[in-house]
């Protein structure tokens, strides 16, 4: 069943069809066009399926390109008619619903791909070739020092029927005799290439070796020699050839002539040239691209002894901003004009500047003395930016934030200094952006871990590599355990047990602070409710569970519901759970962010305001808060480990505790180290303490035995 003409295999057939309509004009087959189509198809449906797949394939494009070579496409503009018609239509007829943008970027590094295969297949082809002649050509050394004397007439029309350039000169090196397409290749006369002295043919681009197996050659110390060559034109222009040159000898074996065999390889060194010029550079800005300036980067880190290196990683502050209100042509145009001020920074030896893609520049120096000369360049990229940039009529500044390594070369490797480049841009972008930062080995440590924890926290909770630990909660005036407050410790099977301040902030930053917080509530609960059980109900009095929760849980539509479930699947009563929010959670909050919250007031759940006193909230606005404890944050009572306290410290405590009493709220106080604390703190009408001087956090067991010494005196 033939495929529907819409379908994907008729978009491919059309897409074939364009191809093939291209290209066949241009190519040496004796097949016909449908017949040329029906070769192409099979290489379009394999060019299909790399731009769609889920990872680049570069050996998709590069066969893609060979394919062609081996289908007689042979000629330049086949190459040029092919790349036109994939950027063209490729997207358009196989791209199917996926993001265009995405697709036309694949479809770029196909056409790279594709070039780089045309230009290998076709070298390897020309090379086969050529090693063909000479293979004939040694094997005729013989034939031909007798046809000379013996069938001239056979032998002048191999030399001058050949396709490649000819010729022959005395072992002393003067010409004696050249064919048409060597004289063609010079542009010269052949009167004027006859009585030449072959050394007088010297280029500066001549490899070291080339003269010297040219003497090897002469002195009978090697039969041929094969090496790539220019010549320099009448006109100045440069002839690149393959060149091969073999020793003739006579019946005897004696030493006669040379025979040189030359291909013009001009044109596709040149396209060589500029397949390479592309592979390298940035298509927006002309700028080197990702790969050159690897290549760099890696030369320079591997210099000798006294050289050092200086490297600026540039991200524009707020580009995106850019793209999302003007449009992608506007960014665009705004990332050549960065590039151009770029490139007027990096004019010295030893400097240069690339595009590694998007916004990110990077600029290299590189020499004996770094440390000056990179701070310099960052310098000169940040005054380069302050003067704005006129869009579609428009004014834009450009800020920038910039990372800076600089260091010897030899001790590190490409990828770690650009990470560590990269690790330094973003701590100046936290810094407030439109700066730069030097690189800091310790702050590198620091990011690689934190980078190496959030990436392993989706699978901890999986995993079961977190637990909980309790502290108690102690009423002042009896000294009872009322409760406990639940704090996650990460048991990390590298790192250890880390502490909440260690990869809460993580968890928050990548969303995974609802799941776990879904999951300490529950435990925590589930927890109280084995306490309740294991002492006889009441016997103890309710031992209330304290769970903090995060400002990203109180914006979760879930909380409520989530709270709710927990409690009637436990069969714990509200009453006997505490959510703890920070000051500065709720600071400023609207009546959205506090409807979840006094909705579980309203079930008997308590919502204490944690951290409070560090925030700069109106004291006035706890009346509308849902909150009844207020826990006061340890900087108020570190003057009362010693005696006497500070009178103004315990002044602030002592009106907040009349405040707070005021309105029907409990105080509970964090920090508490001393008895002297515990004491003055009782004195000033404090409800509950928690802190080392009662307990460190533990396992629930510990609770459990506290609160049994309480109850039995």
């Amino acid at each position: 069943m033939s495929a529907e003409p819409d379908g994907p295999e008729g978009r491919l057939r059309r897409f074939a069809t364009i191809w093939s309509r291209a290209v066949y004009p241009v190519t040496s087959t004796a097949a016909t066009r449908p017949e040329f189509e029906e070769r192409l198809l099979p290489v379009a449906r394999r060019l299909s399926e790399a731009l769609r797949a889920r990872s680049f394939d570069a050996e998709a494009g590069r066969d893609a390109g060979a394919a062609l070579v081996e289908a007689h496409c042979t000629d330049p503009e086949a190459l040029s008619r092919t790349l036109d018609c994939v950027d063209a239509y490729l997207v358009l007829y196989c791209g199917d619903d996926g993001d265009r943008e995405t697709l036309r970027t694949r479809g770029a590094r196909l056409q790279h791909a594709m070039a780089a295969g045309f230009a290998q297949a076709l070298r390897e082809r020309t090379l086969s070739e050529q090693e063909a002649i000479a293979k004939a050509a040694l094997e005729a050394q013989g034939v031909v020092a007798q046809a000379l004397h013996a069938t001239e007439t056979r032998f002048r029309a191999v030399f001058e029927g050949a396709a490649i350039g000819i010729g022959i000169a005395d072992l002393e090196g003067n010409v004696l005799q050249v064919n048409g397409a060597l004289i063609r290749m010079f542009g010269l006369t052949e009167q004027a290439l006859l009585g030449r002295n072959v050394r007088d043919w010297t280029h500066p681009d001549d490899a070291p070796q080339t003269w010297r197996l040219y003497e090897e050659l002469v002195n009978g110390e090697r039969e041929h020699y094969h090496v790539e060559k220019a010549f320099y034109r009448p006109d100045g222009t440069v002839l690149w050839t393959n060149l091969t040159v073999s020793l003739l000898r006579d019946a005897d074996g004696e030493a006669q002539y040379q025979l040189a065999l030359m291909e013009d390889t001009t044109e596709r060194r040149l396209l060589n040239l500029r397949l390479r010029y592309e592979a390298t550079h940035d298509a927006l800005t002309g700028l080197p691209n990702r790969t050159f300036f690897f290549e760099r980067l890696e030369k320079a880190l591997a210099a000798g002894p006294g050289q050092r290196f200086g490297l600026c990683y540039l991200d524009l502050d707020g580009f995106k901003t850019v793209n999302d209100s003007l449009g992608h042509a506007a960014g665009d145009r705004l990332l050549v004009e960065v590039a151009d001020r770029l490139q007027s920074c990096a004019t010295a030896p030893g400097e240069m500047v690339a595009r590694l893609g998007g916004d990110e520049f990077v600029a290299l120096t590189t020499g004996p003395d770094t440390r000056r000369t990179v701070d310099e360049l960052a310098g000169r990229i940040m005054n380069a930016l302050l003067a704005p940039i006129s869009i579609d009529g428009r004014e834009l500044t450009v800020r920038g934030s910039i990372g800076v390594v600089e260091g010897p070369a030899g001790e590190r490797s490409a990828a770690e200094v650009l990470r560590s480049a990269d690790i330094t841009m973003y701590r100046a972008k936290a810094a407030g952006g439109n700066r730069f930062e030097l690189a800091d080995p310790e702050a590198d440590a620091r990011a690689i871990t934190r980078h190496g924890l959030t990436t392993a926290l989706p699978t901890a909770l999986d995993r079961g590599e977190f637990f909980i630990e309790y502290q108690p909660l102690v009423h002042l005036g009896d000294g009872s355990v009322r409760g406990a407050e639940a704090l996650v410790r990460w048991l990390h099977p590298q790192h250890g047990v880390l502490s909440p301040d260690r990869f809460i902030p993580l968890a928050e930053h990548t969303g995974l602070i609802v799941p776990l917080g879904r999951w300490v509530l529950e435990q925590s609960v589930r927890q109280a409710r084995e306490w309740r059980d294991a002492n006889g109900g009441d016997a103890l009095g309710p031992l209330r569970i304290n769970v903090n929760l995060s400002p990203c849980q109180l914006t979760h539509p879930g909380l409520v519901q989530d709270t709710v479930e927990i409690l009637e699947r436990t069969g714990v009563a509200p009453d006997a759970l505490c959510l703890e929010v920070t000051e500065s959670a709720l600071i400023g909050a609207d009546d959205d962010l506090l409807k979840p919250l006094r909705r579980l007031a309203e079930m008997g759940v308590d919502i204490a305001l944690d951290d409070f006193g560090t925030g700069y909230s109106n004291l006035a606005n706890l009346r509308r808060l849902p909150v009844s404890v207020l826990k006061l944050d340890r900087s108020f009572t570190q003057s009362m480990q010693q005696f006497p306290a500070d009178p103004v410290d315990l002044k602030i405590v002592e009106g907040i505790v009349s405040l707070a009493h005021s309105l029907d709220l409990a105080v509970t106080v964090e920090g508490v180290e001393t008895g002297a604390q515990a004491e003055q703190l009782r004195i000033l009408g404090c409800d509950t303490a928690q802190g080392w001087y009662y307990a460190r956090p533990g396992p629930p067991e510990r609770l459990h035995e506290l609160a049994l010494v309480d109850a039995t005196g």
